[in-house]
């Protein structure tokens, strides 16, 4: 297969082209072409054109609860997709810090880059850490760094923060810990960055609250679109009914080998406690399938939010850019209407939590 090389120079956050500036370089493959797929149904569904498509969504907007701007900007420009902001949500969050999260929201310096021309790879999805953007410039990251281990007997000797052992705690569909997330499935970093684990309730519209409407609230790593929780009931038909879709995930019949008691940390509480089982729910094992959406009548490949495990994709199919998401703490909080977002002076509680 040919290879390109693409190279991308992005926006400040003020609006000027930044010629220096180096967000992306990698080596991208052609990949599969249409039919390559067996499963295939749609024409054209494994190479996907998403040009002119959002490419000039712009978030400027008081959050009156953190009393500082939310911005983010998608924009276009050499194939590529685009996209800066500052890391403050545009809707209501939890009140942080709180008992479980100890650290505030903080303004962040955060970049993205994919591909305007995605393609399906015919192997296995990739396995990725931060899959994807919302359209607020919020990352999507369900993973943690708690951790428990083999021989654990009493869950408060789970390290929540950056635990050594080998299972993986979930912070959505398990109750045995607490890691601070709001109604939006969402928490803050020791650094401030505010992310979502889940469906991120405060962005929906009414419509697809009502399940009336899909809704596209973000691009992933490789290009795709995200949508929220509804899909249509036939894939390839635009008016057939709209209904949650459904992962095709299960708890394992059998715990893994060396896993806690169940009776102590039920199943549900680990990653390691799901399986993907093909065929079972509406997706595939990176939480997508091929379809029509109201931004693409004539079917691409995209992905979903959903309200079981595993709540965000954890791998993509596409070809993700190496440097594709990044985020760092803005130095310092400017008072004028340029203000990125407000730091937290206090230091981090000793052993608070980081995710």
């Amino acid at each position: 297969m040919r290879k390109a090389v693409l190279f991308v120079s992005v926006y400040t956050m003020s609006g000027s082209f930044d010629g220096a500036a180096l967000l992306a370089q990698q080596h991208i493959s052609d990949g599969p072409r249409v039919g390559d797929a067996p499963s295939d149904k749609i024409s054209g569904s494994t190479r996907a054109d998403t040009r002119n498509i959002l490419c000039s969504t712009k978030i400027n907007q008081p959050n009156s609860q953190l009393g500082v701007q939310s911005k983010a900007r998608w924009f276009c420009a050499s194939g590529t997709r685009l996209m800066t902001a500052n890391g403050i949500p545009n809707h209501a969050t939890g009140q942080f810090p709180s008992a479980n999260d100890p650290y505030s929201i903080a303004g962040q310096t955060i970049t993205y880059a994919a591909t305007q021309s995605p393609v399906v790879r015919s192997e296995a999805g990739q396995p990725i850490k931060v899959p994807g953007y919302a359209l607020n410039g919020i990352k999507f990251d369900a993973s943690t760094t708690g951790r428990c281990r083999s021989d654990t007997t009493d869950p408060s000797t789970c390290d929540l923060v950056e635990g050594n052992g080998p299972w993986d705690i979930e912070v959505l569909g398990q109750a045995t810990f607490d890691f601070g997330a709001d109604e939006n499935h969402g928490h803050v970093q020791s650094t401030g960055e505010y992310h979502y684990h889940g469906i991120p309730v405060g962005m929906l519209s009414a419509a697809n609250k009502a399940g009336q409407a899909m809704q596209l609230i973000g691009w992933a790593a490789d290009g795709f679109p995200i949508y929220a929780r509804y899909g249509h009931h036939d894939p390839e038909i635009s008016t057939s009914a709209l209904r949650p879709m459904k992962s095709s995930y299960r708890l394992k019949a059998v715990p893994d080998a060396n896993r806690p008691d169940t009776a102590i940390l039920p199943m549900g509480t680990f990653t390691q406690d799901f399986e993907y089982s093909r065929g079972t729910g509406d997706l595939d094992e990176c939480n997508g399938r091929f379809g029509v959406t109201p931004e693409f009548p004539e079917a691409i490949y995209h992905y979903y939010a959903t309200d079981s495990f595993p709540f965000i994709q954890r791998c993509v199919k596409g070809f993700p850019y190496s440097l594709s998401s990044q985020a760092t703490p803005v130095a310092e909080p400017r008072q004028d209407d340029e203000e990125e977002g407000r730091r937290d002076r206090r230091p981090p509680p000793p052993g608070g939590p980081r995710w």
